[in-house]
């Protein structure tokens, strides 16, 4: 045994003598950005256990290296650490490494969110984190953006809640959820943005068009729904989140499971469902308000520093009940529901879900792909796909009250490119083009006149934005934006009405069939929407200043160009107008921030003109329209100029470790400058205050009681009218414009949490709105003139991540 040992000692001693350990190893490591030499890298060798350092020309040279494979560590401070192999030869050898000072975009797993790169430098932005986010897994997205000082809702019920931002809605605001923008028939009142809130990691806030990657037609503002970032470790975690609420007697359970790999693989799934019943208000239960949900998603893909890929899916499905006493018979009913100020029908609690209703099932499917450049940038390929099928039925009787009444099936096709450019540490590139191919088919098959007709919409886009770092409290930026828009519609008219719009003298030239009582038109249009946006962010110690300048255009939609009939979800007729032209838009942002120790100050004004802006008003002349169906106001899309302002104040004070105090002020005007009356549906001056206590000690403990007061519009535009009721020969008086009265209302919620073990916790929490079932109407909910608002609400929630 001893001559064995011998044996292998001798030739191990004979191998180790005979490698070859005179080689030189000299390299290079620079920015992969921009190209620059590192100074200051760590180059380490694990198996010599020796390390160098670069020079300022980020070169690096280690002598008597063995030939062979051997591996190497390079890091900086600020950079994401690389640990590669190399292949040492028996002549000296050279290797260049380029490191990545921008190792944030990896993310890190951690409790609290945390912010996204800045939407805009120059904006008026807010971010509402995951944190907030969970407090409204069972409600809506307007719901949670309501947080936002200068964010208020437009309701058709408690269900249907769209977001209103500085006094604009629906197609002047841009909403995308993972990038994508939602493509759901946004512009009805009562149309809600069709997407899962439990799939945001944090939504960002632009009030305005401050960022043009996204379009030019964001009058009002941008809402990016984000999702969490992929990490690059391995780890398995999730959370399930159960709501149960006693106003509607039902709540939610909403689950998410995320598996990612250090090599960069992951797949994160989450579901959702729903279910309601009737609303209560404080004196009587709103028949036919339940409603119900189900959504799944699934996102997969890999992702590395250097490029990446994902496909996400996501489906939801919603079934909403309207309020049965929102649909009156006649022009005495009307009347009677205007001034009784009591529901005609209120029967007792149900979560059957009956006509008047909706239901929308909204697919999304997008593929994206990005490659980063050595010493250029980033490129960015993206494709989605939506298909959104809405069914809104009407009250109806025989074989017809089981089709609906509105059948629209929109199908929308987007691809993107867009390239960054980031060489320069103080400046950077970023252009995008778009194209989209959309297609909305209006079901004839319903047995009564379609609301939107068939079409098909043409976009081109394409952008330039600018940033410029001065130094490190200056910063500026610019971007301009053109988008071609193109609509090829198939539409039937009435002749009386097609006379009545006097058509017929304007756009004889698109009739192409004449069916007897009505024409076949094939109206086309076209527009060219230019923007631009200006800015400067200015930081004074602990003060910041933004000034941005927007310049933005938006082409009517389809409802305001076409819609002709009744839309039976916001309970009226609608008539759109063909000769209606582009919005323009001037809008001039100001935002003061101070951050200290015991106080946060936000102040945020805006001035904004808009000529030829939209919007839709009874129509004077003919007020109401009786027909078998019930009788309907008559609602007309009219044109003018008109000036926007507002004034948002958000105010944080820290009275010690556990208390502080938070208070929301925010007042909006409005004016149709050519008629020199209010616009109409402008929120009225609001004001939300918190006393908040929070104790650590306490299982992180936290107390919030709130006070929201609405005070009356005053301003608003008289469309009363005087009419005759056709059966008993009387006149009517019909009061559809009065605003119900200010209101206040309290609200209280706590919370605690309890921890399982190292990895798993558990969140509970208890929510009280309307404490004492205050009655009260607002003025932004199209169905206060039949009802009041939903009284008191416990919400209780638990909360388990693991």
């Amino acid at each position: 045994m001893k001559y064995f040992v011998v044996a292998c000692t001798i030739l191990a001693t004979t191998f180790l003598y005979s490698q070859d350990c005179t080689g030189i190893f000299y390299g290079k490591v620079s920015d992969f950005h921009n190209g620059k030499p590192i100074d200051g890298a760590t180059i380490y060798f694990p198996e010599l256990n020796k390390y160098t350092i670069t020079n300022e020309k980020g070169e690096f040279t280690q002598l008597n290296v063995c030939s062979g494979i051997i591996k190497v560590m390079i890091s900086h401070i600020g950079c994401e650490t690389i640990e590669t192999e190399v292949l040492i030869s028996t002549d000296d050898t050279f290797k260049e490494f380029n490191l990545e000072h921008h190792i944030e975009e990896l993310g890190e797993v951690t409790i609290k969110a945390t912010s996204s790169k800045p939407v805009s430098n120059s904006g008026q932005v807010t971010e509402i984190e995951k944190s907030v986010l969970n407090q409204f897994s069972g409600a809506s997205l307007g719901d949670a953006l309501r947080q936002i000082n200068g964010v208020n809702t437009i309701n058709t019920g408690n269900s249907i809640v769209k977001p209103v931002i500085n006094g604009m809605h629906s197609s002047r605001i841009i909403i995308l959820n993972n990038n994508v923008r939602l493509q759901d028939q946004e512009w009805g009142i009562e149309h809600a943005p069709n997407l899962d809130l439990n799939l945001a990691n944090n939504i960002i806030v632009l009030k305005g068009s401050g960022s043009l990657a996204y379009g030019s037609d964001a009058i009002g503002g941008i809402v990016l729904v984000n999702p969490e970032r992929t990490i690059l470790k391995d780890t398995l975690y999730g959370n399930t989140i159960l709501n149960g609420q006693s106003n509607g007697r039902g709540g939610n359970i909403t689950t998410s499971l995320k598996k990612n790999f250090e090599s960069g693989w992951f797949i994160h799934g989450n579901g959702t469902l729903k279910k309601l019943g009737d609303y209560r208000a404080p004196d009587y239960y709103l028949t036919n308000t339940a409603h119900q949900t189900g959504a799944f998603s699934i996102n997969s893909g890999y992702k590395s520093f250097k490029e990446g890929f994902n496909a996400f899916y996501s489906f939801i499905y919603n079934e909403i009940g309207i309020l049965q006493a929102s649909h009156v018979g006649n022009i005495n009913d009307l009347a009677n529901a205007l001034e009784t100020q009591q529901p005609l029908i209120a029967d007792d609690f149900d979560y059957k879900i009956e006509a008047p209703k909706q239901e929308i099932r909204h697919h999304l499917v997008k593929l994206d792909y990005f490659k980063r450049f050595k010493s250029f940038g980033k490129l960015q390929f993206q494709y989605d796909y939506q298909n959104n099928q809405r069914f809104e039925f009407d009250r109806r009787i025989g074989d017809n009250r089981f089709r609906p009444s509105v059948d629209l099936n929109l199908q929308t096709h987007s691809f993107l490119i867009d390239l960054t450019l980031d060489t320069q540490a103080d400046e950077s590139f970023k252009s995008g083009i778009l194209a989209r191919y959309q297609d909305n088919f209006a079901n004839p098959d319903t047995g009564v006149r379609r609301l939107i007709p068939d079409y098909e919409r043409y976009d081109f886009g394409a952008f330039l934005i600018f940033e410029k770092s001065f130094n490190e409290t200056f910063i500026t930026d610019f971007g301009v934006r053109y988008d071609y828009n193109h609509i090829d519609a198939l539409k039937f008219y009435r002749k009386t009405r097609w006379e009545e719009q006097g058509y017929d003298q304007d756009f004889s030239d698109v009739i192409i069939e004449d069916f007897g009582t009505q024409w076949l038109t094939n109206p086309k249009f076209t527009f060219h929407n230019i923007a631009a946006s200006a800015g400067i962010r200015k930081t004074i110690n602990n003060q910041e200043l933004r000034l941005q300048y927007a310049l933005t255009s938006r082409a009517p939609n389809s409802a305001e160009l076409f819609s002709d009939g009744l839309h039976h979800s916001a309970a009226r007729i609608e008539i759109g107008d063909l000769r209606l032209e582009q919005e323009w838009s001037n809008r001039i942002g100001f935002s003061y921030n101070l951050s200290k120790a015991i106080i946060k100050l936000n102040v945020e004004v805006f001035a904004n003109h808009i000529s030829n802006f939209i919007y839709i008003r009874p129509n004077a002349d003919n007020p109401i329209q009786q027909s078998n169906r019930g009788a309907f106001p008559i609602w007309e899309y009219v044109q003018s100029d008109s000036f926007f302002t507002g004034l948002d104040i958000t105010s944080n004070f820290i009275l010690n470790e556990e208390l502080s105090f938070y208070n929301q002020a925010s007042f909006l005007y409005a004016q149709d400058l050519d008629d020199d009356i209010p616009v109409i549906d402008i929120p009225g001056f609001t004001n939300s205050a918190s006393l908040n206590f929070s104790k650590s000690e306490w299982g992180k403990f936290k107390a919030t009681l709130t006070n929201e007061t609405v005070l009356m519009q005053n301003r608003f535009p008289d469309n009363n009218y005087t009419i005759s009721n056709p059966t008993t020969g009387e006149d009517v008086f019909i009061d559809i414009s009065t605003p119900p009265a200010s209101y206040t209302l309290f609200h209280l919620n706590l919370s605690k949490k309890f921890a399982i073990s190292n990895k798993t916790d558990l969140n509970v929490s208890l929510g009280i709105q309307n404490i004492f079932n205050t009655t009260y109407r607002n003025y932004l909910n199209r169905q206060r003139f039949f009802a009041d608002e939903i009284g008191r609400n416990f919400n209780l929630q638990i909360q388990f991540n693991y």
